[in-house]
């Protein structure tokens, strides 16, 4: 048997974590008119005008605002990494309160004196920890050498810091993990090393920048949690930088609203959410996704639509209804009793000593217009089943049968002639564009590949779906490097509906995407699925953006579906345990009910390996009411 994790116990640090902060009169940092540029070929490009702020110690400061809009290039000016990055730091001042009660001027500070103060005073915590991390060194060495570095510290004394850091952002059996590689942990866990890392020197200021974007919901809740209890503990300041209006309601005293480079708004995060006063702020807001904002709606609805203008921002309610769903048409897709298995070999002879077990007997129907939601944590199993429907995984058992007729009885030729009719959107769309190719030429080859046009037509067509998608046919002559993140997953999008698809396997596709940008995403799929009736399977850990988007829900952990039904139902009488506590681990956009004392899923999913012999035990599903089937596990157990 395994057990579900469970409700994380609260403590007394977090029951008053609302409190206001115990902060002094004196900023801890202070920045005065920050310019930041960039040398481009037209001249010096202004990425940071003129800002300023300050932080107290012991408070939270959050900067928010869309890509591009000067944050990360903020907090890389406070380290003084902005210049390994190109640009330069051409106005203004950083004004640091030091440990030994002196103020120095970062801006003004030589590059050796930053080398002593970055990681010892100032420590950041990076948005992707795989690329921080040197996937050579184990992680006890790469605390160790932080530990050795700035407080001279032994060899085996480092490593017992290391230790005790690990300790402190609660892995569990930290002293077998000390020995371990970045690759051998989970993301969750690689983002508490660099968070262990960056606290190894008891910091002044902590800059976390977008440290949960690509983290699943229930390990974003508990890094949220865990930075919040070890800034009370260790009463520093901290800079949190993040697009996630949610995540601000749930870490933030005050935010910094910033749009081109400028600050557009400042407050007590309190005002900021109930009183914006910027435009841009207020459009912000509005396009971001809350969970249970279709409370009482069976159907899906767009986000309101964010347009800017200057630096006014404005954001209308897209009111249409996403009533595109074919009943009493035969499914377009019906996976029956699907099992998708993977060995595990060891030794010098590759003897078979497991299996991982990630899709479980799944079952599940997509009819034409509608959108199935596939979604719980990394691990459960959701990709492998897109994967395995797309057949780039071959399955070991069971049926997937598309438009009636069963993909894996079909001749070779046939099955691969079926890929026109399922296409699959990535979550990352700059890796999965060839960056040796024009974007036109990555939209044209599925033309050429199933020959639905030829000569000028296929020049004629890919003009066509740009349009579709919302760019110019101008773009076809670009390279992928030349485009925003959201620009790129148009282009993917675009290339998807080249071959005129009836499915469409959506994996994260806006997961990473500002709020404004993964609106429109969410927007422009919802407006193609009403012009051709497209079915779309779409797999994400994001609660409030399937909310948004899906007619029906299937909750996956372990590589079963432990409840599955119509958005409505599912959301509003989840029925699981395990589906009750992934949408508690939500972040909610708004301070006023920020609580710290709900029910978090605590540790690690896990692992669906298991030993030979070692079957995991299913449970059936059981119709609750008309639609809506949830798996009866015993309580507290899971298979």
């Amino acid at each position: 048997m395994t057990s579900i994790p469970q409700a994380a116990p609260t403590t007394g640090s977090l029951s008053n974590a609302g409190a206001p902060p115990a902060t002094h009169s004196t900023p801890l940092v202070e920045v005065k008119n920050l310019t930041v540029e960039f040398p481009t070929e037209d001249g010096p490009f202004r990425a940071v005008d003129g800002i300023d702020l300050h932080i107290r110690r012991g408070e939270t400061l959050a900067i928010v605002g869309e890509s591009g809009s000067g944050k990360s290039v903020t907090a890389l000016s406070l380290m003084r990494l902005i210049e390994f990055g190109g640009g330069r730091i051409v106005g203004g001042s950083i004004q640091l309160a030091g440990r030994d009660g002196g103020l120095r001027d970062l801006a003004q500070e030589s590059l050796p004196a930053m080398n002593r103060l970055r990681g010892d005073e100032i420590a950041m915590i990076f948005q992707e920890p795989m690329t921080s991390l040197n996937p050579v060194f184990t992680i006890g060495d790469q605390i160790a050498e932080a530990v050795m570095l700035h407080q001279g510290l032994g060899r085996k004394e480092a490593r017992s810091e290391a230790l005790a850091m690990l300790n402190k952002v609660r892995i569990p059996e930290a002293a077998r993990l000390l020995d371990r590689y970045p690759h051998q942990l989970s993301g969750g866990m690689r983002q508490r090393v660099m968070i262990a890392m960056a606290l190894s020197c008891r910091p002044s200021l902590l800059i976390a920048d977008e440290p949960t974007t690509a983290l699943d919901v229930t390990i974003q809740a508990q890094i949220l949690r865990l930075v919040r209890q070890l800034q009370d503990e260790m009463g520093m300041a901290v800079m949190f930088i993040t697009h996630d209006m949610g995540v601000v309601a749930e870490v933030a005293d005050r935010v910094l609203v910033m749009y081109r480079g400028k600050k557009v708004e400042e407050g007590v995060v309190d005002d900021v959410f109930a009183r914006p006063q910027a435009p841009y702020t207020k459009a912000l807001l509005a396009a971001v996704p809350k969970l249970g904002s279709l409370s009482g709606a069976p159907l899906p609805r767009r986000f309101p639509v964010l347009t800017v203008e200057g630096e006014a921002g404005i954001a209308t309610e897209a009111e249409r209804w996403q009533d595109t769903v074919e009943p009493a048409a035969p499914p377009i897709l019906d996976v029956d009793d699907l099992f998708t298995r993977f060995e595990v070999r060891r030794g010098l002879f590759g003897r078979l000593t497991g299996r991982i077990h990630a899709v479980e007997r799944v079952s599940f129907k997509v009819h034409p217009g509608e959108t199935l939601a596939l979604v719980g944590e990394s691990g459960c199993g959701k990709s492998t089943a897109g994967r395995t429907i797309m057949q780039l995984q071959a399955p070991d058992s069971g049926s997937i049968r598309f438009s009636g007729r069963d993909i894996f009885a079909m001749p070779e030729a046939e099955r691969r002639r079926m890929h026109q009719k399922i296409q699959y959107i990535f979550q990352d769309p700059y890796a999965s564009l060839n960056p040796r190719v024009t974007v036109g030429f990555s939209i044209a080859e599925p033309l050429i590949t199933h020959n639905l046009a030829k000569g000028a037509g296929v020049e004629e067509r890919v003009a066509q779906l740009l349009v579709d998608v919302g760019l110019s046919p101008d773009h076809a002559k670009r390279y992928p490097h030349e485009f925003s993140g959201g620009q790129r997953q148009r282009i993917c999008i675009a290339r998807a509906l080249a071959c005129e698809p009836d499915l469409i396997i959506a994996d994260e596709a806006v997961s990473a995407l500002d709020v404004s940008i993964q609106a429109q995403i969410v927007n422009l799929l919802m407006d193609l699925q009403e012009k051709r009736r497209l079915a779309y399977l779409f797999i994400s850990h994001d609660m409030a953006v399937v909310e948004r988007v899906s007619h029906r829900v299937a909750v996956m952990y372990l590589g079963q579906i432990v409840e599955i039904g119509p958005r409505q139902a599912v959301f509003e009488n989840p029925q699981h345990a395990y589906t009750r506590r992934l949408m508690a681990a939500v972040p909610i956009a708004d301070p006023a009910r920020r609580d710290r004392s709900r029910p978090l899923l605590e540790g690690e999913i896990p692992s669906p390996m298991r030993k030979l012999g070692d079957e995991p035990i299913w449970a059936p599903l059981v119709e609750v009411e008309p639609g809506h089937f949830v798996a009866r596990h015993p309580v507290g157990d899971f298979a």
